[in-house]
């Protein structure tokens, strides 16, 4: 059984897809970039700074299920420019992380006029 999850403190869906799944104890983000949540604009011109709004909408989809950055497993990130933008990428990613960090794959990928996408899963401990 699968329930969806949904905020206004994350950015809004622009197509077919859910925010957010809750399955058992595990939590599956959408694919999340750097989109201010009110007005779905694009904020920051840098990856440093998109790469803060995207962990902001993702923070803010797992924190509607009562989860944070400790429950993440696993994140898949897409990064626009990969050789360019990983060491600024990575800096700021730490930030929001403990020991141990989630496993991740990092990738180039051709983004809609955007740096940074990432989902995640997460895990709700008992």
């Amino acid at each position: 059984m699968k329930k969806e999850l949904r905020t206004t403190e994350g950015a809004a869906p622009i197509g077919a897809y859910s925010q957010g799944l809750v399955v058992g104890d595990f939590v599956y983000t959408s694919g999340a970039g750097p989109l201010d949540p009110g007005t779905g604009e694009i904020v920051g011109d840098d990856v440093a700074a998109q790469t803060h709004q995207t962990l902001r909408n993702l923070g803010a989809i797992l924190a509607a299920h009562g989860l944070g950055f400790d429950d993440v497993v696993k994140a898949t990130v897409h990064l626009q420019h990969l050789k360019r933008d990983f060491a600024a990428f990575n800096e700021v990613y730490k930030s929001y992380f403990n020991h141990p960090y989630p496993v991740r794959t990092t990738v180039g990928s051709e983004l809609l006029d955007i740096l940074v996408e990432i989902d995640f899963v997460a895990h709700k401990s008992a």
